[in-house]
């Protein structure tokens, strides 16, 4: 198995220079003559015989570290809008992805079941797996609380549900989402959090839908997060219009959801006109309608015509399907650490196409033809606005 180790492009006691006095705007400007040299050097990989590269990435922030796979099982699809998840078939499936290597779940407080489900797959694993393939297995989850006052004990009894759900003794990842950012209480739940990671309840800490400008402040804060989740894909580049550039002068990493677009960057939806009733395939999950809007807010049903027209061209050059280009696609930009398929327990699953991700070299004209299809759409970040900005506005 290849390891792809991602260091802090500055050294772990680098963080202690960004003042904060200075703004996001001069960081980034001091950075552009190192961009060349960051975006080169920030991933070291070891390559296997069988040019399988990347499955393994270790998020990293001073001594605060975590080892995960590239491609995160997002458990959002467990929370109701998808199908009736059973139980029983649930474990299973999480079982079926962990050995097939695809051992990082990725999860949140509100996802329905999520954390229960983790809770009892994870003592399958305990009682039927050897201990080796026990340190692989990750659970990462979220918390999203109301933008109440943050106190101590309130921080800490939501952790403990957690954990409690998940039946762990420490959280191997806590992703804070914080809603009003006019409400400072977030700076207060994160230094919280920050303590419990000290205490041993949490092994790491994140964000979720942090802008580039909060991010900036959070690390001049001093809380060590290792990792930003936001929502990127090939119609949503915005990640790497600011907060990349963050992320390659920090070694915070991000991983990225929405990737595959809830299933409409697929062969399904090739071909197809939705504008005509029935002619097309439904969109008949929380998932399709949310990136839909994405798609009439980028280009548009006829411009996503001509994206997915491209990116099959690419996958049958290589023998491969349109989700797994559009995985390797963003797997392979600045700062992306890791990469969320949404998996629906028991009813379906597509773990030998996604496997398929680690071997899928894109060449430059592959590339080339994906980046020019990708900027004829709109610049989501000017409508918009940053990463995140789509939850918090009025």
């Amino acid at each position: 198995m290849a390891v792809v180790t991602v260091h802090n492009v500055l050294p772990s006691s680098s963080l202690v220079d960004l003042k904060p006095n200075v703004s996001t705007a001069k960081l980034l400007a001091r950075s552009a003559s190192r961009r060349a040299v960051a975006s080169s050097a920030s991933i070291r990989c070891c390559v296997a015989s069988d040019q399988e590269v990347h499955r393994v990435v270790t998020l990293k922030n001073g001594t605060n570290s975590l080892e995960i796979c590239r491609i995160l099982n997002g458990l959002w699809q467990t929370s109701g809008g998808w199908g009736r998840i059973d139980r029983d078939d649930a474990v299973e499936a999480m079982l079926r992805h962990a050995d097939a290597g695809l051992s990082t779940f990725d999860m949140a407080d509100h996802y329905g079941p999520a954390e229960d489900l983790y809770g009892i797959f994870i003592n399958r694993v305990r009682r039927e797996r050897p201990p080796e393939y026990l340190e692989k297995v990750r659970g990462l989850t979220k918390w999203v609380p109301p933008p109440v006052k943050m106190t101590s004990s309130y921080v800490r009894d939501a952790i403990n549900v957690s954990r409690k759900r998940m039946d762990v003794a420490s959280l191997d990842m806590l992703q804070f989402h914080w809603w009003d950012y006019a409400n400072s209480g977030y700076l207060d739940a994160l230094k919280h959090l920050a303590d419990l990671k000290e205490e041993g309840k949490i092994k790491t800490l994140a964000l979720t839908n942090f802008d580039t400008e909060r991010l900036q402040i959070i690390l001049e804060n001093g809380i060590p997060v290792v990792s930003n989740q936001v929502q990127h894909s090939i119609v949503d580049m915005r990640p790497q219009q600011k907060m990349a550039e963050l992320c390659n002068l920090t070694g915070v990493k991000l991983i990225t959801y929405g990737t595959v677009m809830g299933g409409l960057l697929s062969e399904k939806f090739l071909d197809t006109n939705l504008s005509i009733p029935f002619a097309g395939p439904p969109l008949n999950t929380p998932s399709l309608q949310k990136y839909k809007r994405m798609v009439d807010t980028w280009g548009g049903w006829g411009q996503f015509q001509v994206l997915l027209q491209t990116l099959k061209k690419v996958a049958s050059k290589h023998g491969v399907t349109i989700p797994t280009v559009a995985v390797k696609y963003i797997l392979d930009q600045p700062a992306v650490a890791g990469s969320m398929v949404g998996v629906r327990l028991g009813l379906s699953e597509h773990i030998n196409e996604t496997n398929k991700v680690f071997s899928l070299v894109l060449d430059e004209e592959d590339v080339s033809s994906i980046k020019e299809v990708s900027h004829k759409g709109k610049n989501l970040l000017k409508v918009i606005g940053d990463c995140g900005d789509e939850y918090r506005r009025a």
